[in-house]
């Protein structure tokens, strides 16, 4: 197989409708490590119904396509798929319950040249059904290696965001559980990757990792921890992209910088000094 461009820009990826309960919302903020703490009343409002909040990081796993890229007729070589940047435009805060629509569409395709692999660049909507509101807009890249060379546009590829290159202003270390990634997996993607010992070697791991989007939602909560004073409702945006794998168990420190309503971070693995995620941009509401 390789990639058509045009077929790619029009691919049908299916609405996917989704129903999630208070449990789905809770168990989701227990896989990113809220409650970590159980007896902080802040990290509790996550994980408890009584006054629940969601995370806004929730609505990245909400009416999820699943994995579109290998399922559907793509021409990407899927195993040799790296998910790049992930983005999060939160427009309203989500409920703790619902039925919600995600409408998925890809946005863009760069070709970087045979042996030098493609960019594909993937939007999420996600809907309130009951009112019709845009509730969240993911967006996301992937690097896929050995897809290059199809004759695609060459760019422009959009630049990450840079970080400032004094001391960060705020340092929030945030432990995870070694059981981190079997828990987030109930609420997303159970890719063996993250579970079997026996597909983590054979991918060169030493054990299996913690998801990508496990890691940016820790992130996720140490903005909304140092920055946003736990209310989800300030939490605007958030963006970054994936530098390294991490495994469950460590301890991730995310750095961040604050100039006004932006709040620039990276975070990293402390046990082993390894930057997981870096280029990160919040936006964070008054």
């Amino acid at each position: 197989m390789t990639i058509v461009y045009e077929k790619l820009m029009n691919l049908d990826i299916p609405t996917v409708e989704q129903t999630y309960t208070e449990k789905d919302t809770m168990l989701y903020a227990l896989g990113v490590g809220v409650g970590h703490d159980p007896v902080d009343r802040n990290q509790l409002a996550f994980v408890y119904e009584k006054d629940l909040k969601a995370l806004p990081t929730l609505a990245v796993v909400l009416a999820h396509p699943g994995l579109w890229s290998r399922d559907l007729d793509t021409g990407i070589d899927y195993v040799k798929l790296v998910h790049g940047e992930q983005g999060l435009t939160v427009h309203k805060p989500l409920p703790v319950a619902g039925t919600v629509l995600g409408i998925s569409r890809i946005t863009g395709v760069i070709d970087k040249g045979e042996g030098r692999g493609a960019l594909v660049y993937y939007e999420r909507k996600i809907i309130d059904k009951a009112s019709g509101e845009l509730l969240a807009t993911i967006t996301q890249s992937s690097f896929c290696r050995g897809d290059g060379g199809f004759g695609g546009p060459s760019g422009p590829a959009p630049k990450p965001h840079e970080l400032p290159e004094r001391e960060p202003d705020l340092i929030c270390d945030l432990q995870t559980v070694p059981q981190a990634a079997l828990v987030y997996r109930l609420s997303a993607d159970r890719n063996p990757l993250h579970v079997d010992l026996d597909v983590a070697a054979t991918a060169g791991f030493k054990q299996p990792i913690l998801h990508g989007l496990a890691t940016y939602g820790v992130s996720g909560h140490a903005i909304l921890k140092a920055v946003c004073g736990y209310d989800p409702a300030r939490l605007k945006s958030l963006d970054c992209r994936f530098t390294a794998p991490v495994y469950p168990g460590e301890t991730f420190r995310t750095e961040i910088w604050v100039d006004g309503s932006i709040a620039s971070f990276r975070t990293r693995s402390v046990e082993r000094d390894l930057i997981a995620i870096s280029n990160g941009r919040a936006e964070i509401a008054a």
